[in-house]
């Protein structure tokens, strides 16, 4: 009798592994079965080749980005733009993960739980949120430097722009791709899936952090004489500054001033405000995961506290999370989550279910967003220069990340403008680049004029 009462257990136990199994197994099937349908083992979606042999890609204007002909995948005509849209649109091997062809393959067969996927040569028409134009005119601007340029929208999260250097040609991939320095990277999409030393970009986040927590910060005055030692380590700035306040300060990207900013907020406080500035979180866009940006707070002196606090020391930033923070501070504190699929279309041309706009938390105030924001507009007219960005209302801050000895610094310029029509904020890298403002200033006014001003 025990010995059956003991084999009844077990099949019971079995029994509930069984089921527990079986409704794991239903509850992937329902969230993942299209990622599964359009797993690169699917012989009925990908050719011989191993290339996916169904859906379209198009931009926002319904310009064709990659389609099938005659049972191969093609790409735009234009060798220029297939290179600006690589990163989006993905390459022929799957190697750019982040690109729509495998990130967003589940899409493009038409899955669906009644009907399964269509077969090759078949599928759903993927509409990006980007405009092929701008990237064009992005691509260009970076002129073979590597980098990334992004522009979206922070009222509704659409991204318009979004390019990473260095590129390839799709349709004829260079053979020592993999071998010579100047694709170093070339899979990789700056934008979402790296992270950089940001340099005085970061300076906004310190400002913020002192104009909340420093009393009478707007009537105090700095002496800037080219260098400040702080705990025993030199300080250098770009310039000798003299007497200064502190919007002077931010559009000199005064190094003085912001160490000793730094210095006298202290690391736990600088730390409670990279993270609600999101420089640490991470983004999902459509699913895409960005990178984490990375700071070190942990037992600072006060020389690198100072360094830390103009965004250099081992300070790391994501273009994507940035781009979002000047969204925040344009939107007044919160921002639209940026994301690339505007809609998709099945075979008898039914549009999918509008975008549902998500928003971040605050990460930054109301009330300091619009100093904020005036005092980047004022960056604009005392250091940039207005004429550079025509009928923009631009509000901007630029950076020169230093990244070692003998390297050019990176080049950075982030911002946003307020004009109602254009609810953009945006983010320049040029890789070892040179001045923010200068190299990288200019690539974002050459796309930014397109935006505004017309192609």
């Amino acid at each position: 009798m025990k010995k059956i009462e003991n084999r009844a257990f077990v099949c019971f136990l079995l029994a509930l592994l069984l089921a527990a199994g079986l409704g794991l197994f239903l509850v992937r099937y329902f969230t993942q079965g299209g990622r599964w349908a359009s797993s690169a083992f699917n012989r009925h979606l990908y050719n011989s080749s191993g290339q996916l042999a169904s859906g379209t890609v198009l931009d926002r204007d319904g310009d064709i980005l990659s389609q099938i002909q005659d049972g191969k995948r093609t790409y735009y005509q234009d060798e220029t733009v297939r290179k600006a849209t690589l990163h989006a649109v993905g390459d022929l091997q799957g190697n750019i993960g982040a690109g729509a062809l495998n990130a967003f393959a589940h899409k493009l067969t038409g899955y669906s739980l009644l009907n399964g996927a269509f077969g090759a040569g078949r599928g759903r028409e993927l509409y990006l949120t980007l405009d092929a134009r701008y990237n064009y005119e992005a691509y260009r601007a970076l002129d073979g430097r590597a980098g990334t340029v992004a522009v979206y929208n922070y009222k509704t999260g659409e991204i318009l722009c979004m390019v990473s250097t260095p590129s390839f040609d799709p349709l004829h991939v260079p053979e020592d791709l993999e071998t010579n320095d100047r694709y170093q990277g070339a899979y990789l999409n700056r934008f979402l899936t790296a992270s950089f030393t940001p340099g005085s970009v970061y300076k906004t986040v310190t400002l913020a952090a002192a104009l909340e927590t420093i009393p009478g910060l707007e009537s105090r005055t700095w002496n800037c004489t080219g260098r400040i030692e702080l705990g025993g380590d030199p300080i250098v700035c770009s310039g000798v500054h003299g007497e200064q306040r502190i919007g002077d300060a931010f559009a000199n990207s005064c190094n003085v001033v912001f160490a000793e900013l730094a210095v006298e907020l202290g690391a736990d406080t600088l730390k409670r405000y990279t993270e609600q500035a999101g420089l640490t979180s991470r983004y999902s866009v459509d699913g895409l995961p960005t990178a984490r940006g990375s700071f070190s707070w942990e037992g600072m002196d006060e020389g690198r506290l100072g360094w830390a606090g103009v965004g250099q020391d081992q300070n790391l930033v994501n273009p994507c999370a940035l781009m979002v923070y000047m969204g925040a501070v344009a939107n007044g504190g919160k921002a639209a989550e940026p994301y690339l699929i505007l809609k998709t279309k099945n075979a008898l041309g039914v549009s999918s279910l509008p975008h549902v706009t998500r928003h971040t938390d605050t990460l930054v105030s109301a009330q300091t967003a619009e100093a904020l924001a005036e005092l980047l507009a004022d960056n604009v007219a005392k250091a940039y220069g207005q004429k550079r960005f025509p009928n923009m209302d631009l509000c901007a801050k630029s950076g020169t990340a230093e990244v070692g000895e003998g390297k050019e610094p990176h080049a950075w310029f982030a911002g946003f403008l307020r004009n109602e029509d254009t609810p953009y904020a945006f983010v320049v890298l040029v890789e070892n680049g040179g001045s923010g403002s200068t190299v990288a200033g200019t690539v974002a006014g050459r796309v930014l004029d397109t935006i505004v001003n017309g192609y």
